[in-house]
């Protein structure tokens, strides 16, 4: 049975979307030699990779969960704008255009930056950090709720960000296909939003669709048409729960947004606690996975962008621009952004799964909208999404699995403290000014 025939048995698409880290800094040690215990390729760490540093190259590292900053590593947030990433990728802020490869060399650098700009813009830095913690990585044992799912289920180890860049214009392609020329979150000091169709206005009342936040609401104020929604479509994570729980979440696409909070985030950003998440990603797939729909259900567990994590995979050209113009800073939009972590759960998976696509275009957020247009036979919103593969074919068994890979599974803790206690996050913050502006309109 053909991929996307199978898809077509998946009557909820949910996708949790978490922030600010790259994939090698998350699941970059998840197979050692690069390929699987049967032997499948996967383009992971070999512990060798360094990036240059004052003192001389600096080696990849495990981090050490046994320290107090092991969940907060690397320990500050770094630059995560176009101008950082592409000194992260090219070590200049303003590489030749038309670009070359990138070398990836330039995360020590712009990490070295950060612990400069941070404590002068009011973001906190753990104690003792240093340029070369943007090098360290953490391995299955230190998040075996990320691990346990992507070693039991599929994982996409091509799955890039969308636009090298940071986090509002990354989640405007997730669910609209465009940025609308945007590479910055602000516009004239204030949060962009997208005056532009999103997913969710394609799907209509003809096919069901859901947003659940851990706390404030972003995506309800990011599209015009999630804006006029009706207050049936958005919840809380508690309701959530419920839903799966009594099989009654809407058949279609369900987006979940986790907690921004400083003190509770769980949305794993640079320096929110990492462990928080692994405990958020456990409770949504048990959630699903103890509720009626389970064999019906696909989860998608992905980041929006790196957020100047390290990944040593140059990120490919080939994009197709979604609006025919050219953006913020002169970006064309046909280079995609770093790699993120991207994790494909159904009991229609096979275990140890590898899933990519190999040759022509690559798996990107975009690829969120393709299936969600393939298994409903929505028109694509953009270029972009229309050029973008799907992942109806990584549903390879024709019975589902009763197995459950996260058996047993402890979600780590902490012993650090963690710096943004008491702090309101960034994201909060963009949430409140989006509601505001929604207010004054």
């Amino acid at each position: 049975m053909p991929g996307n025939a199978r898809l077509n048995q998946i009557d909820h698409i949910v996708v949790l979307m978490q922030e600010n880290r790259s994939f090698d800094h998350m699941l970059g040690f998840l197979y050692p030699d690069k390929k699987t215990p049967s032997g499948k390729p996967f383009e992971g760490l070999t512990g060798e990779e360094s990036n240059p540093g004052d003192s001389g190259p600096v080696t990849v590292f495990k981090i050490d969960t046994s320290t107090p900053d092991a969940y907060f590593m690397p320990g500050a947030d770094p630059r995560e704008g176009y101008k950082p990433t592409n000194t992260q990728l090219f070590r200049t802020e303003t590489p030749d255009t038309p670009t070359s490869v990138p070398t990836m060399d330039g995360f020590v650098d712009s990490f070295a930056d950060a612990l400069q700009f941070d404590p002068q813009h009011g973001r906190e830095v753990y104690p003792g950090t240093k340029p070369a913690n943007i090098m360290g990585c953490f391995t299955p044992e230190a998040l075996p709720v990320l691990s346990g799912l992507a070693r039991g289920f599929a994982v996409c180890d091509q799955w890039y960000s969308s636009v090298p860049t940071m986090t509002l214009p990354n989640r405007g392609f997730a669910l609209a296909g465009t940025s609308l020329g945007h590479m910055d979150d602000k516009e004239a000091h204030f949060p962009i939003a997208f005056d532009t169709p999103s997913i969710f206005g394609a799907l209509g009342d003809r096919v069901g669709w859901a947003i659940y936040s851990g706390g404030r609401l972003l995506t309800r104020r990011d599209f015009r048409d999630t804006q006029q929604a009706s207050d049936s479509h958005f919840g809380d994570l508690a309701a959530f729960k419920a839903a799966a729980a009594n099989g009654t979440l809407p058949q279609g696409f369900i987006f979940l947004e986790p907690n921004w909070d400083g003190t509770n985030g769980n949305d794993q950003h640079p320096v929110h606690d990492v462990a928080y998440g692994e405990q958020l990603m456990l409770d949504v797939y048990n959630a699903l996975r103890d509720g009626p729909d389970w064999n019906k259900t696909l989860l998608i567990i992905t980041y929006d962008e790196h957020g100047g994590c390290y990944d040593h995979a140059p990120p490919p050209s080939g994009a197709a621009p979604p609006d025919g113009s050219q953006g913020q800073f002169g970006f064309g939009f046909t280079r995609f952004g770093v790699r993120v972590p991207t994790v494909l759960v159904s009991p229609l998976i096979e275990e140890e799964t590898v899933f990519r696509v190999d040759g022509g275009t690559p798996l990107d957020h975009t690829s969120l909208l393709k299936t969600i247009e393939e298994r409903w036979d929505v028109a694509p919103l953009t270029k972009r999404d229309k050029a973008a593969p799907g992942i109806g074919d990584v549903l390879t068994l024709d019975r589902p699995r009763e197995d459950n890979p996260l058996a047993g599974v402890v979600v780590p803790t902490s012993s650090g403290n963690n710096p943004e206690a008491g702090r309101m996050s960034y994201l909060d913050k963009v949430c409140d000014a989006l509601a505001a502006r929604a207010m004054n309109e």
